[in-house]
């Protein structure tokens, strides 16, 4: 039987200082399904105490390493143990405490990229596989109303047959060497023992992608990437330029930058098909454009029931005219998530039609950085996108 009550949840991560954290708090418990019990919020444990303090948690489920926390809530009886656990970590911590709750039997929720590096990604992908636990990847812009709407008009063929892919994904906010001012999240980003072979080109052009493969189905087969330290002292790519050739001979282009001065998260794509083409953009995520050759554009609105998709129409929570954005696209990932969570708890078969990122999502993601980065190497050659 399904339980009827709230999941319990706990955190590695997320403390005090952190943003991400807090989203994914927000997050899970906007539906009203999940409850916050448990964390290791923090490596230093006097700073995991205080952020548990700040969230109301029971000092005794507040823990000092995430080691520790898995070796106490496994011990928990049934009526009190986690349902599932939530990685907010940088990238490098990812995969340890993903294995170790995973092997501990626990449902996991994991921020993007999925782990450090690709070998680390396949690894996991095999204890995903072996454990047969939920593992969900919080690639958040696929829970937008209007990208699932996007995506509905590309699978149904009312575009025809795609023929170029515009990705974008430029932001501002490193365009000066921001880490060296002990800004926290700009130090691990920028850091390759922290963040991995990249730096913009993980950190968002992963958003980047995703929401292109998302949106078209179309697999990469390959890319020509040009990567770009425009700071002087910064260690990894700070800008980055990639062209896309995909299965069945359409043509993208994808660029992510986080010296783009003056944009802040302008996140859009624009896909174009033999009969139609369609825009979207991340800081106006209610409208869709659907353009054509012989009439107007059509500006389509979320939450209108002209609305095609079954997807888009579930995912939209208020009435038209009433924004949603960055924190229901976060819920709404959460909310598929946990229809499987439920299912695995009650030891139930999973939902058919589940609608989340995957750890097979994560490891495409882990492929594209780390042919990126292979490509820019080799002084941006065409490097076939290796199939995992």
């Amino acid at each position: 039987m399904i339980p009827n009550r709230k999941l319990r949840y706990g955190m590695i991560g997320g403390g005090r200082g952190a943003f991400i954290g807090a989203v994914h708090r927000i997050a899970a418990q906007m539906d009203g399904q999940a409850e916050l019990v448990a964390g290791a919020f923090s490596s230093d444990p006097v700073r995991s105490a205080a952020s548990g303090e700040d969230v109301f948690l029971d000092p005794s489920r507040v823990y000092g390493s995430y080691v520790e926390m898995a070796a106490a809530e496994a011990k928990k009886p049934a009526g009190q143990r986690l349902d599932f656990v939530v990685i907010v970590t940088p990238n490098h911590q990812h995969f340890p405490p993903a294995k170790l709750f995973l092997e501990a039997g626990f449902n996991v929720v994991c921020d993007k990229p999925v782990t450090f590096d690709l070998k680390e990604a396949l690894a996991l992908r095999k204890i995903v596989a072996k454990c047969k636990n939920v593992f969900a990847l919080t690639h958040n812009y696929t829970g937008n109303v209007m990208v699932k709407q996007a995506r509905d008009l590309v699978r149904t063929g009312k575009l025809g047959t795609i023929r170029k892919v515009v990705v974008e994904y430029p932001q501002g906010w490193l365009s000066t060497a921001l880490e060296k001012t002990d800004q926290k999240q700009a130090a691990w980003r920028t850091d390759p023992k922290r963040s991995g072979a990249a730096g913009c080109m993980g950190d968002i052009g992963t958003h980047a992608e995703n929401l292109a493969r998302y949106i078209t189905g179309l697999p990469i087969e390959e890319l020509c990437a040009d990567l770009t330290t425009f700071v002087p002292g910064r260690k990894l790519d700070d800008d980055g330029n990639v062209l896309l050739r995909f299965k069945g001979g359409a043509k993208g282009i994808l660029h992510s930058s986080q010296i783009s001065v003056g944009d802040e998260n302008n996140l859009n794509i624009r896909v174009y098909g033999e009969k139609a083409g369609l825009e979207w953009k991340q800081e106006h995520p209610n409208q869709l454009l659907v353009k054509y050759p012989d009439k107007p554009t059509e500006i389509w609105g979320r939450g209108n029931g002209y609305l095609t998709s079954a997807a888009a129409k579930a995912a939209t929570r208020i009435p038209a005219g009433h924004p949603e954005g960055y924190l229901e696209a976060f819920a709404n990932i959460y909310r598929e998530a946990f229809r499987a969570i439920r299912a695995e708890v009650s030891g139930k078969k999973l939902p058919a039609d589940l609608d989340f990122p995957t750890i097979d999502d994560g490891v495409e993601g882990m492929v594209f950085i780390e042919t990126v980065v292979r490509s820019a190497k080799l002084g941006a050659k065409w490097v076939k996108f290796p199939k995992v």
